[in-house]
This record gives structure tokens, C-alpha cells and sequence, in this order.
């Protein structure tokens, strides 16, 4: 059964960082692309960011720009997101998922994604 595992988040202080990882069980090795999702409590569910191998092209949401930053290693099947200065407005439940569809400016929509994990904890408080 294909499951994807998230792991990393926690509490952190804002200004802080955190390295989310997703194990991709085959998939990333098999060249799919890699989403990272984000939910905070009673809003819906916000595209941060996607990557594709092996040329790696990969996107960011405004929001998370020069803040965050997704990379990918195929030989470990794992996914990472890396966040630095965190803010408050980050605190939400990060969800990585696989789609068949190429990371581009436009996508994959959230709907395109086949695989999702079932989500780690990220919190910014003092």
C-alpha cells in the first residue's frame, strides 16, 4: 500500500525553523512530483509548495517565498521543506502528497495529487 509519511514538524518560536521531510514510499524515486499542502484550523487546505525530478524544477506560494524552500532526494525517497523565520501565520497541519503531474507555475491542482500523507503538526508561538 503506497503512503507517504510526513515527520518534523513541532513547536517552535517565531523567527525559528523547522525541516519537514516526507518519505515517499517508491514514489519520489519513480519521478512523481512532490506537493506540500498546509491546513490550519477551519480553513481550507493552502498549496505551499511542489517540486519534479530530475530536473527539479520547483514552486513556492508568495506567502512562503524566500522564507521556505523544497528540495528532493530520489536515492532516500524523501522529500524535504525546509522553513526558516517562521511566523505565527504558519502554524497549521503540513500535508505532503505525490502527483503524475508536473510541478509548474499553475500546478498540479490540489485534486491532482493521487497520494497524501496524513499530516504533521507545525506550530509558531512564544
Amino acid at each position: 500500500q503506497v503512503q507517504l509519511v510526513e515527520s518534523g514538524g513541532g513547536l517552535v518560536q517565531p523567527g525559528g525553523s523547522l525541516k519537514l521531510s516526507c518519505a515517499g514510499s517508491g514514489l519520489i524515486s519513480e519521478g512523481y512530483t512532490i506537493g506540500w499542502f498546509r491546513q490550519a484550523p477551519g480553513k481550507e487546505r493552502y498549496w505551499v509548495s511542489c517540486i519534479t525530478g530530475p530536473a527539479d524544477f520547483a514552486n513556492l506560494a508568495d506567502s512562503v517565498k524566500g522564507r521556505f524552500t523544497i528540495s528532493r532526494d530520489s536515492t532516500k525517497d524523501t522529500a524535504y521543506l525546509f522553513m526558516n523565520n517562521l511566523e505565527p501565520a504558519d502554524t497549521a497541519v503540513y500535508y505532503c502528497a505525490a502527483s503524475r503531474f508536473r510541478c509548474s507555475g499553475n500546478g498540479p491542482s490540489r485534486s491532482q495529487y493521487d497520494y497524501w500523507g496524513q499530516g504533521t503538526q507545525v506550530t509558531v508561538s512564544a
